[in-house]
C-alpha cells in the first residue's frame, strides 16, 4: 500500500508541475547592475564593473550576511493608500483561464498601494499591491503567496482568517500579478538565472513586507504575524529574522538554501538548465547565500515568537530533507516551533483534500498563537 501511494503521489505531483508549458530557459547573467543600489558596498563604485563578477558576488553575499540589518533596512513609505478596483486573475499560464475570469467578473475589492522603498527598472513592480481583508480587533497577518501565484490564490485563506477575527493583507510578491512587467507571462524575474536580480527581488520582498507591517500598525493592529508559502515562505523567514514585530510566523514549505531549491526543484528545472552550463550547485549556493534562511538561524532565534513549519512528504520542489534541516536547526536554538508533515507534495498541497488540511493547520495555529501572544 505505501509503495502504491508513493507512486501515485509522485505521479500526481509531476503532472501538476507539467501543466505550465511556458517556462523559459535563460542563460546565466551575473546581474551586477542590480547591486548598484544596495548597501553594504565595499570599494566598488556604483556603475563600476568588477573584473571577476562571480568573486565579487560571493564576497558581497558575505558582507550582506554580516550586515544584514543594514541590507534589509528601509525608509517607511509616505504614500500608503487604499484603492478600490476590479478583482483580476493575472494568470501566468500560456493560455487564458476563462473559468477564473468568469468567476471574478464584477467583483471589486480594496487594495493597499504604496511605493516600494526598493527601486527597480520596472515602475509597475515598484508599486506594491496588497489586497486588504479587514477585521475588527488588534490581530493581523500578512499573507505571502508562492512563486507564480495568480491574483486570486490565498484570497480564500484570508477570508477564513477574517472569520476567526484576524485581519489579513495578501501581498503580491515582486514581479507578480499586477506588478509583473508586460514582457513576461510568468513571474520569472523573481527567481531566474540572473543572480543579481534574484537577490534584489528577495530584498524587495522582505522590505515590502516590513512596510505592510508599518501600515497595519498605523491602522491600530498590534498583534502581527505572517504566513508564507514556498517563495513567500523564504521572504517571510528573511523578514522575521530581522523584524521583532512578527510574533507569529507560519511557513508553508520551507528550505535551508535558496540555491538548493533552484538546483533540485522540479518547478525550477528550467532555471537550473540555464545555470548548469556555467556554474555548479556549490558555487551557486555561495552566490545566493544572502537570501537563504540557513544564513540567519541565529538572527531568527533572537526574537521571541511562535513558529510553525508545514512540509510535505512527497515534495519535489522543496525537498522534505531541506525542511527537516530547518526544523532541526531551529529546535537547536530553542525556537517555539510546531512542525507538521502532510502526506502530499508541493503542488498537491493546493489540491483537495490536502488544501483543506493545510488551511486548517494554518488558521488554527495563527488563531491560537495570536490569542496566546495577547495574553503574554
Amino acid at each position: 500500500m505505501p509503495k502504491w501511494y508513493d507512486r501515485w503521489m509522485y505521479d500526481w505531483e509531476t503532472r501538476l508541475t507539467a501543466v505550465d508549458n511556458n517556462r523559459v530557459v535563460r542563460p546565466l547573467e551575473w546581474g551586477i547592475d542590480w547591486t548598484h543600489g544596495w548597501p553594504c558596498r565595499d570599494g566598488l563604485r556604483p556603475g563600476q564593473i568588477p573584473s571577476d563578477p562571480e568573486q565579487y558576488l560571493r564576497l558581497y553575499n558575505q558582507r550582506i550576511i554580516d550586515h544584514s540589518d543594514e541590507f534589509f533596512a528601509y525608509q517607511t513609505p509616505t504614500d500608503f493608500r487604499l484603492e478600490e478596483r476590479d478583482v483580476q486573475v493575472f494568470s501566468t499560464r500560456a493560455k487564458p483561464e476563462p473559468k477564473l475570469e468568469e468567476k471574478v467578473k464584477g467583483q471589486r475589492a480594496n487594495f493597499l498601494r504604496f511605493t516600494s522603498p526598493v527601486k527597480t527598472a520596472y515602475p509597475e513592480n515598484d508599486l506594491v499591491n496588497a489586497r486588504w481583508f479587514p477585521a475588527a480587533g488588534k490581530r493581523a497577518m500578512v499573507v505571502l503567496p508562492h512563486w507564480n501565484a495568480n491574483g486570486l490564490q490565498y484570497n480564500s485563506l484570508c477570508s477564513i482568517l477574517n472569520k476567526v477575527g484576524i485581519a489579513a493583507l495578501r501581498m503580491s510578491l515582486p514581479y507578480h500579478d499586477i506588478r509583473k512587467p508586460v514582457e513576461i507571462q510568468r513571474s520569472d524575474y523573481a527567481v531566474s538565472s540572473n543572480i543579481g536580480r534574484t537577490l534584489d527581488s528577495a530584498r524587495q520582498g522582505v522590505i515590502d513586507l516590513r512596510c505592510c507591517l508599518d501600515w497595519l500598525q498605523s491602522q491600530g493592529y498590534t498583534e502581527l504575524g505572517m504566513i508564507g508559502t514556498s517563495l513567500g515562505s523564504c521572504y517571510g523567514f528573511l523578514c522575521a529574522a530581522h523584524e521583532p514585530r512578527i510574533k507569529v510566523a507560519a511557513f508553508n514549505h520551507a528550505s535551508t538554501y535558496f540555491s538548493d531549491v533552484v538546483w533540485t526543484g522540479q518547478s525550477t528545472r528550467h532555471v537550473q538548465e540555464g545555470l548548469a552550463c556555467v556554474i555548479t550547485q556549490d558555487r551557486l549556493r555561495d552566490l545566493m547565500m544572502a537570501v537563504s534562511p540557513a544564513a540567519y538561524f541565529d538572527k531568527y532565534a533572537r526574537f521571541p515568537r511562535k513558529t510553525m513549519i508545514i512540509f510535505a512528504t512527497y515534495d519535489l520542489t522543496f525537498l522534505p530533507q531541506f525542511s527537516k534541516q530547518i526544523i532541526s536547526e531551529l529546535r537547536k536554538r530553542d525556537v517555539d516551533l510546531k512542525a507538521v508533515e502532510l502526506p502530499c507534495g508541493h503542488y498537491t498541497c493546493g489540491e483537495a483534500p490536502f488544501s483543506y488540511l493545510d488551511g486548517w493547520h494554518l488558521v488554527k495555529f495563527v488563531r491560537d498563537s495570536l490569542k496566546s501572544s495577547k495574553r503574554n
